[in-house]
C-alpha cells in the first residue's frame, strides 16, 4: 500500500485531566504542528470540558477542539447550546459540540436517575437545536453525537452533523457509513498501541478495555459483529482484543486507521495508549502516525 494512502484526517482523544495547564497547552500546540485535525476533550471527573476547550482554542490557531463527549447528564441542553455557540463564535468555527449519554454507572455517580438513553438523547438534541441562543454571529455549531446501536443511530442520524463511534471495528464503520448522508461526518475512535510483542500488547489492551468489557451494551454491539459471549470472558479473547485495539508496528497501526477511512470514516480519532502508563500520551506513536 503506498505511503500516501495513509495521509487522511486523524483526531486525538486522550484524558488530559492529569496534565498541568502548561503541559496541556504544549500538548495542543504539538498536535497542531503535526497537522492533527481535532483534539477531542473528554469529560470524566476532572476538568470541565467546555472551559478546557475554550482554554485550548484561545491558545491554538487552526486545530479543531471537540468535546468527546460532553455528558448530557452534566448540564441542561440550553447550557450546552450556549457553550457551543460561544466557543464557535470566539474560535471562528473551530469548536465541535460532541454529546453522549455516557452510561448508567457514571450518571448514578453524578446523582442522576438513569433514563432510557434513546429518548433522553432525542429530547436533549431537540432542545439544543431549538434553544434560541442570542449571541453575535450566525455560524452554527456542528453537533456530533456518540452512537453505535441501531436504535440510537436511527434516531440521531436525521438530527446531527456527525456521528461518533467508540470501540468498534471497520465493519461497523462500513455499516454506519451506509446509513449516512454524504454531509454527515463519521468520527471513529480507535485505541492504538505501538508495541510489537503480542503478549505485552494484548496484556496492555485488556487493561485499557477492562471497564468496557463489563458493559452489556458493548456486548450487544460486538455480537452483531460476529463475536460471542465466549469472547467477553477472561478480559476478552485474542480475536476481540485484536479487533478493538490496533497494536503492533507503525505500519500495522496505519493499516487499521486506513481500514476505517476506507470503510467511510471522515476522521479516525486515535486514542494513543502509552505502554508505560502515566499522564502523558505516547508521543512515539503520535509522531509515527502523523509523519
Amino acid at each position: 500500500m503506498p505511503e500516501t494512502d495513509f495521509k487522511r484526517p486523524i483526531g486525538i482523544m486522550f484524558n488530559t485531566d492529569r496534565m498541568s495547564g502548561i503541559d496541556l497547552v504544549d500538548f495542543a500546540k504539538r498536535l497542531e504542528d503535526l497537522t492533527v485535525n481535532t483534539i477531542w476533550v473528554t469529560e470524566l471527573f476532572g476538568r470541565e470540558p467546555f472551559a478546557t476547550a475554550g482554554f485550548l482554542l484561545a491558545r491554538t490557531e487552526f486545530i479543531r477542539v471537540a468535546t468527546g463527549i460532553a455528558n448530557v447528564y452534566a448540564r441542561d441542553a440550553v447550557a450546552a447550546a450556549a457553550a457551543g455557540q460561544t466557543l464557535t463564535e470566539f474560535s471562528a468555527g473551530r469548536f465541535v459540540l460532541g454529546l453522549g449519554v455516557s452510561n448508567s454507572g457514571l450518571a448514578s455517580q453524578r446523582g442522576h436517575v438513569w433514563e432510557p438513553p434513546v429518548k433522553k438523547l432525542e429530547t436533549y438534541i431537540d432542545r439544543v437545536r431549538h434553544s434560541q441562543i442570542t449571541i453575535p454571529g450566525d455560524q452554527a455549531t456542528p453537533l456530533h453525537v456518540a452512537a453505535h446501536g441501531p436504535k440510537m443511530l436511527d434516531m440521531v442520524i436525521p438530527k446531527v452533523d456527525g456521528i461518533s463511534t467508540f470501540l468498534q471495528t471497520p465493519l461497523h464503520t462500513q455499516n454506519v457509513k451506509a446509513q449516512l448522508e454524504d454531509s454527515t461526518e463519521l468520527n471513529v475512535s480507535q485505541m492504538c498501541l505501538l508495541c510489537e510483542d503480542p503478549y505485552e500488547a494484548r496484556r496492555l489492551a485488556r487493561k485499557a478495555l477492562a471497564f468496557y468489557m463489563t458493559l452489556e451494551y458493548y456486548h450487544r454491539a460486538w455480537r452483531k459483529l460476529g463475536f460471542s459471549d465466549q469472547d467477553f470472558e477472561n478480559g476478552g479473547s485474542d480475536a476481540l482484543i485484536d479487533s478493538l485495539v490496533a497494536w503492533g508496528s507503525r505500519l500495522d497501526i496505519l493499516t487499521r486507521i486506513d481500514e476505517h477511512h476506507s470503510a467511510g470514516a471522515t476522521e479516525v480519532v486515535v486514542i494513543p495508549l502509552n505502554p508505560e502508563g502515566g499522564s502523558h500520551p505516547h508521543w512515539p506513536l503520535i509522531n509515527a502516525i502523523t509523519e
